[in-house]
């Protein structure tokens, strides 16, 4: 019998909300990081729509793949399963390491400059679920290295899938005028 390799979008959202749950991540808490990053900008923000977003997010393959990918290398970590300097890189999470945050701006610009932008602006600040994945990481025996910058990457993906769905609205509330690029706007 041959191993599945192809999922459906449906799946791959189960098996990501599955992936971060088993390690203490809630769809919630990543749409309560995008609904941070989003209201400065935004007002009237609906946090359904911040965890709509976090689920479209995760429902895309690269996404899918980069979530998988960084609960194992930290749970390879924990166990110790790499070896030479890299095991102590990775466990203690070291500042000059920057693989883990490559990731993190690879889901990001899924979602062009603004999302990379939001990335790096999560990732300085940390707040919920990430500043949490960031401490418990510091604790003997517990990787968060590569799961951190994943989580972030999301909220700054659905933060600005966010903005986008909300100018979509106002757009189609504005009336429709045609516009040529060789009109003179006044």
């Amino acid at each position: 019998m041959s191993k599945k390799l192809i999922f459906s979008r449906e799946e791959m959202t189960k098996l990501c909300i599955e992936a971060l749950s088993s390690r203490g991540v809630s769809v919630d808490e990543i749409a309560e990081i995008a609904y941070l990053q989003q209201s400065r900008y935004t007002p009237n923000i609906d946090m359904a729509v911040c965890r709509e977003s976090v689920l479209k997010v995760i429902s895309l393959r690269d996404i899918f793949h980069h979530v998988l990918l960084a609960v194992e290398l930290d749970k390879m970590a924990e166990k110790k399963l790499f070896e030479g300097p890299i095991q102590d890189i990775i466990e203690n999470d070291l500042g000059l390491f920057g693989v883990d945050e490559v990731l993190g701006l690879d889901v990001a610009r899924l979602y062009g400059v603004i999302g990379m932008t939001n990335f790096g602006d999560i990732d300085v600040n940390k707040r919920g679920i990430i500043r949490k994945l960031n401490q418990e990481g510091k604790k003997p025996g517990i990787v968060h290295t590569f799961l951190d910058d994943i989580v972030g990457a999301i909220a700054a993906a659905a933060s600005t899938r966010v903005a986008q769905v909300m100018n979509e609205e106002l757009a189609q509330q504005i009336p429709h005028q045609r516009i040529s690029l060789f009109d003179e706007i006044e």
